[in-house]
């Protein structure tokens, strides 16, 4: 399922099914797996692996060099999850080797039309960014987190599980799991309970979450201080100390 118009490098691995769209460009040192769609126009670059069951729209640009000036043509890596929906003009880079030499772009995430994804990012399972979300060089994101559009995120921010980002937002710190934010520059707004519902989470696990959450954000208490507090007054769930492991090993510090 090769549209003959379609340029292959004979150095690519391409599972035989894998279907290739009029004019894509397909370079050296690339990998596909089955049942993956490269839309038409759509440009793979070298050193890129791709995961099954996957669909790239039209004019993505996939493993471009990384836009970071000391970046000097070193083999570095892109590396796409199975199950990932990529739109039409999404931008991902390669990684760089001071960042580790690996973009990663985590299963069955949704990246809508016009996103960009810069050098070393890594992303977790079920991200969706959505149109025109800008992601600078060396952010993680985790699992089951919506960027929404037109939201900038500097670079080395993290994003913990589950969170979402408000449409129009700059993030410049880090934003803790479970959490709703939104705002330039961004600030929190509460835990993400329409998403944490979604995804089944137990009501006693919201109230958990909850009590975190007030006392790290709503009664001024230093990060150490409020810390020992939700370890003596929460239940220690799982996702508490997530909660609270994320905040204590900030290192660009927590949005409040």
């Amino acid at each position: 399922m090769i549209h003959p118009t379609a340029i292959i490098d004979p150095c690519a691995q391409i599972d035989a099914n894998v279907t290739i769209g009029p004019y894509a460009i397909i370079k050296s040192d690339v990998h596909i797996g089955s049942g993956t769609t490269i839309g038409p126009y759509t440009t793979i670059e070298q050193y890129v692996t791709i995961g099954e069951n996957c669909q790239i729209f039209q004019y993505a640009a996939i493993g471009c060099a990384p836009q970071d000036l000391k970046f000097h043509g070193e083999k570095t890596y892109l590396k796409i999850g199975k199950g990932s929906i990529i739109r039409e003009f999404v931008t991902i880079n390669r990684g760089t080797e001071a960042g580790g030499g690996v973009t990663e772009v985590g299963e069955e995430n949704y990246l809508m039309a016009y996103t960009h994804i810069a050098h070393d990012c890594k992303t977790g399972r079920q991200v969706i960014l959505a149109n025109n979300s800008t992601l600078a060089g060396h952010i993680i994101i985790g699992d089951n987190v919506t960027v929404g559009g037109l939201v900038a995120i500097h670079q080395f921010v993290q994003i913990g599980d589950f969170a979402y980002i408000g449409g129009k937002s700059a993030v410049v710190k880090d934003i803790p799991p479970y959490v709703i934010a939104a705002g330039d520059r961004a600030t929190l707004h509460g835990l993400n309970n329409v998403g944490l519902k979604r995804h089944k989470f137990p009501k006693s696990t919201l109230q958990e979450l909850k009590k975190a959450y007030r006392i790290f954000f709503r009664i001024g208490l230093t990060v150490k201080q409020a810390s020992e507090r939700v370890k003596a007054e929460t239940e220690q769930i799982p996702e508490v100390k997530n909660f609270i492991k994320f905040i204590i090993n900030s290192n660009r510090g927590v949005t409040r």
